[in-house]
C-alpha cells in the first residue's frame, strides 16, 4: 500500500501542529506507523491521500450514524450556507431543533445547544453546583467526558490511549473536586456518598460507557446509583454524547429505562459538524442566563449550518427508524470477529451494544475501566495495521468504540469479517 503522500503530509504537519494532529489518538501513537490522511468519504469508505479505498469504522468517532456525504445532509447544508454561515442571534432551526431534542430524549424539557460535548458537560457541571450549593462531583474510572479540567481524572478515551493519568496543567485544587469509582461498583460508590454525600452536588456517566472500549452495565445498576444520588440530594448526569440517538431514538435513555436529572449531547445532532447540548428538567434549565444566575453562552451556539445537518440528520432517522437493523448487522459482525478469534487462538472479549462494538484483546471479561487495561495494546496495534494493509480502518487505539452505519451493506458486514479472520491469522503467527 502506497502511502507515501500520507507520509509527506504527516511530516509538514508537525511542523505546525502539535503532534501532527488536532487530537491525539488521531496521531496513532498507541498503534505505531504514520497516520494517513484522509481526502473524502462516502457511505461507509473513505479515501486518503494517496487514493488507498478503506472500509470505515470510525464514522467521525460516532455522529456519522448515516454514513460519509449522506446526500440529504450536504443539501441542508448547502442550502443553509447560501443563507449566511452564522448571524450571533437567533434563527428559526435552532427552535426546531430543540423542539426534536426534547420531544425524543425523555429527560428534556428544555435544551441549551453549545459547541461540543466538551462544552456540555463543563455546562451541566456548572449548572449541578449551582442547583444544589455543592462543589464535589462522581465520575468513572476510565469514563471521559471531554477535555475539561475537572473531568481528566482517570479519564478513558484518549488519556487512556495514550498512558497518560490526568493532564499537567491542572491544579491540584481543582483536581479534588473530583472523585471517581469504579463502574459498576456499587459498593465503592456507597462508599463515597457515606463519606461525601452532603458536598456531592451530581454524578456523570454514560449510559453505556465507550470510552475505555464498549462496557456494559450490570442489570438494574443505573437504577441504584440515581436512587442512591437522590437520597443524598445529589443530581444524576448521563453523557449521551455518544450513546444519544446511536442507542435508538431515545437513546441510552430509552435503552435503560432511566431518566437523568440533565444529559449532555453532541457528535450525533449536527449530523457530522460541530455541536453539543446539554438540558434536563425545566426549573433546573431556567437557572441558566437570561433566565437565572448560571452564565453560559457561545457566539456560535446553535450555528445555523451545525442545525441544519443536524435537523436533516434527526428527522432521517425518526423517518428510517434504523435502530433494530443496525444492532442486527453489529450482531453479526460480533459473530464473525469471534469465530475468527477463536479459529486463529487469539483470547478476545467482544462487547456490543446498539451499533457500538469493542474487540478486547483480552481473556476476561470486561466490565471495568480495570479489566479493560488487561487488554494487549501490543497485540491490537498488529491487527489494527494488518486490516488497514487490507482497506479496514477502524478507531487506532484499544479503548475506543468500533461504530457501524446504516450505510453497511449486509455484503459489507461480510467483508470485513473476512479481513479481520486474515488479520488474526496474522496476529497469531507473530
Amino acid at each position: 500500500m502506497n502511502t507515501s503522500q500520507s507520509q509527506y503530509i504527516f511530516f509538514r504537519a508537525q511542523k505546525v501542529i502539535p503532534g501532527g494532529v488536532n487530537s491525539p489518538v488521531r496521531a496513532f501513537s498507541a498503534v505505531g506507523g504514520t497516520p494517513v490522511v484522509i481526502a473524502r468519504g462516502e457511505g461507509c469508505h473513505v479515501w486518503d491521500v494517496d487514493g488507498n479505498a478503506y472500509l470505515d469504522y470510525i464514522g467521525s468517532w460516532g455522529p456519522l450514524i448515516l454514513g460519509h456525504a449522506h446526500p440529504d445532509i450536504i443539501a441542508a447544508i448547502c442550502t443553509t450556507a447560501q443563507l449566511g454561515t452564522s448571524f450571533g442571534a437567533l434563527t428559526e432551526r435552532e427552535v426546531e431543533l430543540a423542539d426534536i431534542l426534547c420531544s425524543a430524549v425523555p429527560s428534556l424539557e428544555m435544551v441549551r445547544l453549545v459547541n461540543s460535548g466538551t462544552e456540555a458537560v463543563m455546562s451541566a457541571i456548572r449548572l449541578a453546583r449551582a442547583a444544589t450549593g455543592r462543589n464535589l462531583v462522581i465520575k468513572f474510572d476510565g469514563g471521559y467526558h471531554g477535555h475539561s479540567d475537572g473531568l481528566l481524572v482517570k479519564a478513558g478515551s484518549g488519556i487512556a490511549t495514550l498512558g497518560i493519568a490526568n493532564s499537567a496543567g491542572i491544579p491540584a485544587e481543582i483536581a479534588a473536586y473530583t472523585i471517581s469509582v469504579p463502574f459498576n461498583d456499587l459498593a465503592a460508590l456507597r462508599r463515597v456518598l457515606d463519606e461525601h454525600g452532603n458536598d456531592i452536588a451530581c454524578l456523570i456517566g454514560e449510559p453505556v460507557p465507550a470510552n475505555m472500549g464498549v462496557v456494559l452495565p450490570e442489570a438494574n445498576y443505573w437504577e441504584t446509583v440515581r436512587d442512591a444520588l437522590h437520597a443524598v440530594g445529589a443530581l444524576f448526569i448521563f453523557d449521551e454524547v455518544i450513546t444519544g440517538f446511536r442507542l435508538g431514538w431515545e437513546g441510552g435513555q430509552g435503552w435503560t429505562g432511566v431518566t437523568p436529572d440533565l444529559c449532555t449531547l453532541g457528535k450525533i445532532i449536527g449530523g457530522g459538524l460541530p455541536v453539543g447540548a446539554y438540558g434536563g428538567r425545566r426549573e433546573l434549565m431556567e437557572l441558566i442566563a437570561p433566565c437565572g444566575p448560571v452564565y453560559q453562552a457561545g457566539t456560535l451556539s446553535g450555528n445555523p449550518l451545525a442545525v441544519a445537518a443536524g435537523l436533516a440528520a434527526l428527522r432521517l432517522l425518526q423517518q428510517q427508524a434504523p435502530y433494530e437493523e443496525l444492532q442486527r448487522r453489529t450482531l453479526r459482525l460480533a459473530e464473525g470477529v469471534g469465530h475468527s478469534a477463536h479459529a486463529a487462538h487469539i483470547p478476545v472479549t467482544i462487547n456490543t451494544v446498539g451499533s457500538l462494538l469493542t474487540i478486547f484483546f483480552t481473556g476476561v471479561a470486561v466490565t471495568d475501566y480495570a479489566s479493560a487495561l488487561t487488554a494487549d495494546t501490543r497485540r491490537f496495534a498488529t491487527f489494527f495495521h494488518a486490516c488497514l494493509r487490507r482497506g479496514l480502518i477502524l478507531p487506532p487505539s484499544q479503548f475506543e468504540a468500533l461504530f457501524v452505519a446504516t450505510a453497511h451493506t449486509d455484503a459489507d458486514i461480510e467483508d470485513t469479517i473476512t479481513i479481520i479472520g486474515e488479520a488474526m491469522r496474522e496476529v497469531a503467527a507473530c
